[in-house]
């Protein structure tokens, strides 16, 4: 299967009833009704589509930010002659992944502020951040649709405090703010005299904002023409409009591929990259994860895997390589040629250059809502989110009044590891068998989740790649990385609302240092602790398999004690 957007699919088996699936959204317009932003193909429920009418606003949004550009560009300039070397993003999923991707992808052009997207409560990540800024030339951007995010206004209390204590007044010309109108955010900026305020389009979700505010502003400062940008995504807009063919429409197709074979149990969309643009994959997992994974239904996207071998992937996947012309593919397109040859079903994607990305943000939700829209989902909410975040809050709560946190019952195994969650004490005796058994517990259809709250550095990073990497050679599991509380902005949905495959491994660490909340009672080591213990609690009750493996304070030497683990 082919088409004029540089994509190619090898669906074997599966092609015909793509074909099929296309030829039934010719017979329900379905391409003309989501250019009318006809809600009721999400929903048959008359206030459930009032509130997707508020969450369509991505389709049109090029259009908008076009008309916006000037005041965006005009204010990256005031940045630069304001003498900025360093701008921080202080937001959580939505608001802070497009930055994140376009910062890794492109970098900042000479003579543009630093870049680096703050989405933790880790403390070790805040002071090795702030370690690496001139805080006096420090420019924060406060980025929220809601403006209540706990994790956004405990580090803004953080760095308000900080630069109020080195230059005493005009704290406000640091900060910036991009918000709802309406929001809580923007009175705050208001209040406190933000050097900027941007005002999105109120009808657009956070996880479908990459080509408004939220991510032109932050490219717009690192110098990425934003107006490029905009040119790339209209083109595909346009190349999937009302008036062209579904069969050549390329976000339908890829829709359509997504949802016929996550319905057919390849459920499993692995996406592979090009090395220039690897961060995309933070980007589709979120909305991918987070829009279709409810209802007990849902896609699982699978990011950042190392290739292996064909054989040892069950027959639960789908791959889809974002291909980018000028970087280094020879080894990837040898891999990719063999997962076909093995009999896996392969999406490719061309990009010409990076610019294309843009495109990409586009193609993506439109296919993700074409997925929901097969799996009879509203990709557009995430009715699991609020769990975590009213567990955390019940934590803290419990905290304050106590002194201390409810810390779930374990065993202790060996090098000083504690494990809490579903385990049997017939066999809870070593941390070797704990994990044999976990794992070997799987059904074939099932992923494995890790969920790090650690520090994401390279070493952190390398050993848990490698983790993931034993699993799918012993057990042919898929398996996904998150680190915390990142991941409940982003998988957390699909975890406790998709379907219940899912079994899930929690990685927790006793913090070297912490770090205070200004005008809280309770530090940020604590509030990144209390959001592990209240998405624990939600699996619990959810009755999904999980178990909580807490490191002490010799965090690679206790993390390489699990890896070993698995060759026991």
């Amino acid at each position: 299967m082919r088409n004029t957007e540089c994509t190619t699919a090898d669906l074997g088996d599966f092609e015909g009833a793509v074909l099929e699936t296309l030829q039934s959204f010719d017979q329900q317009n379905l391409i003309q009704r989501i250019w009318q932003k006809d809600p009721s193909l999400w929903s048959s429920d008359p206030a459930v589509q009032k509130k997707i009418q508020n969450r369509l606003g991505w389709l049109t949004v090029a259009d908008e930010m076009t008309g916006v550009l000037d005041d965006i560009l005009a204010f990256s300039e005031d940045i630069k002659k304001a003498g900025f070397c360093d701008v921080v993003l202080l937001g959580m999923g939505g608001s802070s992944l497009c930055p994140e991707v376009l910062n890794q992808c492109f970098a900042s052009a000479a003579g543009t502020p630093k870049l680096t997207v703050l989405d933790t409560t880790d403390p070790e990540t805040i002071l090795s951040t702030e370690r690496g800024i001139d805080l006096k030339k420090t420019l924060f951007i406060l980025a929220s649709k809601s403006g209540n995010t706990i994790e956004m206004l405990s580090l803004y209390r953080y760095f308000e405090e900080k630069i109020r204590v080195l230059i005493g007044e005009n704290v406000g010309a640091h900060f910036m703010a991009i918000t709802d109108p309406g929001s809580s955010l923007g009175a705050l900026a208001r209040e406190k005299g933000f050097r900027k305020i941007f005002l999105n389009m109120p009808d657009i979700g956070g996880r479908y904002s990459a080509l408004s505010y939220f991510g032109l502003v932050p490219a717009a400062l690192i110098g990425i023409d934003p107006s490029g940008l905009l040119k790339r995504a209209s083109a595909i807009m346009t190349a999937s409009s009302a008036s062209t063919p579904t069969k050549e429409n390329p976000c339908i197709i890829l829709g359509a591929i997504l949802g016929t074979l996550g319905q057919s149990g390849r459920d499993k969309m692995t996406l592979v990259t090009s090395r220039a643009i690897s961060s995309f994959g933070l980007w589709v997992e979120q909305l991918v994860a987070e829009s279709t994974g409810k209802a007990g239904k849902g896609i699982v996207p699978i990011d950042r895997e190392l290739l292996a071998e064909p054989s040892l992937y069950a027959h639960d996947r789908l791959f889809v390589y974002l291909r980018l012309d000028s970087d280094d593919n020879p080894a990837l397109d040898q891999k990719l040629t063999q997962l076909k040859k093995g009999g896996h079903p392969v999406v490719q994607i061309d990009l010409q250059d990076r610019l294309d990305l843009a495109g990409e943000f586009f193609r993506w939700e439109l296919a993700t809502a074409v997925a929901g829209y097969m799996l009879q989902i509203n990709p557009f909410d995430e009715p699991n989110v609020s769990e975590s975040k009213e567990n955390t809050a019940q934590v803290l709560e419990r905290f304050e009044a106590a002194g201390e946190l409810p810390f779930p019952d374990g065993v202790s195994v060996e090098g000083g590891l504690r494990v809490s969650g579903t385990l049997n004490p017939e066999w809870a005796q070593t941390l070797a068998q704990i994990l044999q058994h976990f794992l070997s517990s799987a059904r074939a259809n099932d992923y494995i989740a890790i969920m790090a709250y650690l520090p994401p550095t390279k070493n952190n990073d390398v050993l848990l790649q490698t983790l993931r990497a034993k699993i799918l050679k012993k057990y042919h599991l898929a398996t996904t990385l998150g680190y915390g509380p990142r991941f409940l902005h982003s998988t957390g949905q699909l975890h406790k609302g998709g379907g219940r495959c899912g079994r899930f491994i929690q990685i927790t660490m006793e913090d070297k240092k912490d770090i205070a909340i200004p005008g809280s009672n309770y530090s940020f080591g604590i509030l990144k602790r209390a959001q592990a213990l209240g998405d624990f609690h939600s699996l619990i009750r959810q009755r999904l398999p999980v178990i909580d493996i807490r490191l002490g304070e010799a965090l690679e030497a206790d993390l390489e004690n699990i890896v070993q683990s698995l060759n026991q």
